[in-house]
């Protein structure tokens, strides 16, 4: 018996190497939906150690799902954990988690029910990657560290790269009518964020938003950061409405974003104006369409868009 524990062990202890080493985020949950195990690929990608996970639920303010609109996903009619066990069937779908630094990750996400061999369903394991597209995230990076176009503190590009990219969607407009858009947005009372908290603070809740803000928009969208508060992001191929939808769908998952830990629980609101670029557009009307919008959307209330 003890050569067979033993075995057994070694065999349990080779598994877990194996998905340790996976570079996918894999976890796994029981009925309750209290996670039993973290692989490494589940930290690098939510910043959270197994240490700080293991015997807590999703919902416990750690990944904290959303899907596009900025609903929560984390109720019995709506967990994707929850619904595969109901059903004992597998799910794949596209959602937004949590990040220990407080922005919003886009993933795709894989949900299995795990079955005794008398088929109860004992948990699921939930394998999920990130869907941002890193290699060219890294390479823009690259380029606009090369260029001085980088934004220090977000990552993002900054305004003289921002300018560069409009006047270039300008020219393919008036060339080949190839539409775009501009979204222009403020981080609302951020003042009081840096009054409350400090600079220091203040910096992270720019880098969340800024994080949340390119993690929302499509891979060829551009993100860059205006200046203190200020961002925009241009929009490519896109007509009026579904410039609506993208901006929204920005300015929700901003919305659903929070520093957590260390003593903070602070969530922001944005407010966006966005326009479409037309034809005898400069760098300047545009942008100062776009502003104009913001400031209506802050004059009506905050947290809201205006599109026109």
């Amino acid at each position: 018996m003890a050569g067979e524990d033993r075995a057994a062990s070694e065999g349990r202890e080779f598994y877990k190497q194996i998905l340790d080493n996976a570079s996918e985020g894999i976890y796994f949950v029981d009925r309750d939906r209290r996670i039993t195990y973290w692989n490494r690929g589940a930290e690098r990608i939510s910043g959270y150690a197994a240490s700080e996970v293991v015997g807590m639920r999703c919902a416990d303010n750690v990944l904290m799902h959303v899907n596009a609109a900025g609903e929560r996903l984390c109720g019995l009619d709506t967990c994707p954990a929850a619904r595969s066990m109901r059903g004992n069937e597998p799910c794949e779908l596209e959602l937004y988690l949590h990040h220990k630094d407080g922005h919003r990750v886009p993933v795709v996400t894989r949900v299995t029910p795990i079955a005794e061999p008398g088929g109860e369903v004992v948990g699921a394991v939930e394998v999920f990657n990130d869907n941002t597209v890193q290699v060219e995230a890294r390479q823009r990076l690259e380029e606009l560290e090369r260029e001085a176009l980088l934004d220090e503190l977000t990552g993002l590009g900054n305004r003289r790269h921002a300018e560069i990219h409009i006047e270039a969607r300008i020219d393919q407009l008036k060339r080949y009518s190839w539409p775009f858009g501009l979204l222009y947005f403020d981080i609302d009372r951020f003042k009081d964020v840096n009054d409350a908290y400090g600079h220091a603070v203040g910096d992270r809740v720019l880098r969340m938003v800024a994080r949340t803000a390119q993690g929302s928009v499509r891979t060829f969208d551009q993100v860059s950061r205006w200046g203190g508060e200020e961002f925009v992001a241009i929009v490519e191929n896109v007509r009026e409405p579904q410039l609506g939808k993208i901006a929204e769908k920005l300015r929700r998952l901003i919305e659903q974003s929070s520093l957590t830990g260390d003593g903070l629980n602070i969530a922001v609101t944005v407010s966006v104006g966005a326009t479409p670029g037309k034809p005898d557009d400069s760098v300047e009307s545009l942008v100062e369409r776009a502003d104009h919008l913001m400031y209506l959307s802050k004059q009506a209330g905050r947290n809201r868009l205006t599109l026109s």
